[in-house]
């Protein structure tokens, strides 16, 4: 479907009943499926940080404003989180949206919680903080404010060029070290990029807003991701170089993962607009995973491992050596200047 990632709508792996349209001959024309329409719900949230001890992420705290991603890219390791609402992580995840419209009132009661700890947060984990939606609902907006007040450290993570909007609120950040931006490139070919990621920001906007927040003093990385055997992995060294040539000061990279229903989706993709290549991208993936569609084990899953993933890391390596840049994609930013800022009404100390 034009502007749609996912080719079908298949049941998660909770649902119990599985259906399945057969054409039963009587109709001379055959119904095709109407494309589906976007929706958006409120979602009040319970709690807002989520935290994780995992050795390969540069983070241990993490927010998602959103569930659903309007982006519908068909690679997301995030599309089976769908299944827990009972939705599909196919079409549905991209076009059955819910937004956290009290992220930012729960995120401040955390923040000012007496044994709450100062760890950066990153936005952006799972679905993108910049999805379209963000424009109308500024939830990542709100929450940036929140840690803005609270001198708390935070990265974001992003494929639209919609964080130029926040640039302010940005580079007061950076100027107390407090922020740094990863912008997610996955694709320079406008035709592949249709496909692969349909309703995410042109791959000049990301460049584009690469520069403006280098030039606002906004430490910015790239991240070439994913990494698409015999898909896109021939792009790696032009990506980190453009992304050089952009004022990018540090890049990274994550291989293809495959979590849970997103195989089949992922396969079904293939099928439909790659389908000469379908058996050998997969043979490489199965490959760089011990003979397996995917390995969650942690330093494994960002990375892979075998002839083929070697290679990928030491083009990586290479690259960013001959373009000096920093293999990373965060900065190293301030936790000692965390405050929970007074409230009105709050008991001032009197000095005699």
């Amino acid at each position: 479907m034009k502007g749609r990632g996912a080719v079908s709508n298949s049941e998660g792996r909770f649902e119990s009943l599985r259906v399945e349209n057969v054409h039963d001959g009587w109709d001379l024309l055959e119904e095709l499926p109407s494309a589906p329409q976007t929706t958006v719900s409120r979602e009040t949230a319970k709690s807002i940080i989520s935290r994780n001890e995992s050795p390969d992420i540069p983070y241990d705290q993490s927010i998602n404003p959103y569930r659903g991603c309007e982006h519908g890219c068909i690679y997301c390791f995030a599309r089976p989180t769908h299944s827990y609402l009972n939705l599909s992580p196919g079409l549905d995840f991209e076009t059955k949206l819910f937004y956290k419209h009290n992220a930012a009132e729960l995120l401040e009661k955390e923040l000012s919680k007496p044994g709450y700890v100062c760890s950066s947060i990153n936005l952006g984990s799972a679905t993108d903080p910049y999805q379209p939606i963000e424009k109308k609902l500024m939830v990542t907006r709100s929450l940036l404010e929140v840690l803005a007040r609270f001198q708390h450290p935070a990265t974001v993570l992003t494929k639209s060029a919609m964080v130029e909007r926040d640039i302010d609120l940005l580079a007061e950040m950076a100027q107390k070290q407090l922020v740094s931006v990863a912008i997610s490139i996955t694709s320079l070919r406008d035709d592949l990029k249709r496909t692969l990621e349909p309703r995410a920001a042109s791959v000049a906007a990301r460049f584009k807003a690469v520069r403006r927040l280098r030039d606002a003093g906004i430490p910015v990385f790239v991240l070439f991701a994913p990494v698409i055997p015999f898909v896109n992995d021939s792009e790696l060294e032009e990506v980190i170089k453009q992304a050089a040539e952009a004022g990018a000061q540090g890049a990274n990279y994550v291989f293809l993962r495959l979590p849970h229903e997103l195989k089949e989706i992922f396969r079904e993709w293939l099928q439909a607009h790659v389908p000469q290549k379908a058996e050998h991208v997969m043979s490489l993936v199965q490959q760089s995973r011990g003979g397996k569609d995917y390995d969650s084990e942690w330093g494994q899953r960002m990375r892979g491992q075998g002839v083929f993933a070697d290679l990928i890391k030491q083009r990586f390596l290479l690259t960013c050596r001959r373009h000096q840049l920093q293999n990373r994609a965060v900065w190293r930013l301030d936790t000692t200047q965390f405050k929970v800022p007074p409230r009105s009404g709050d008991q001032m100390g009197l000095g005699f």
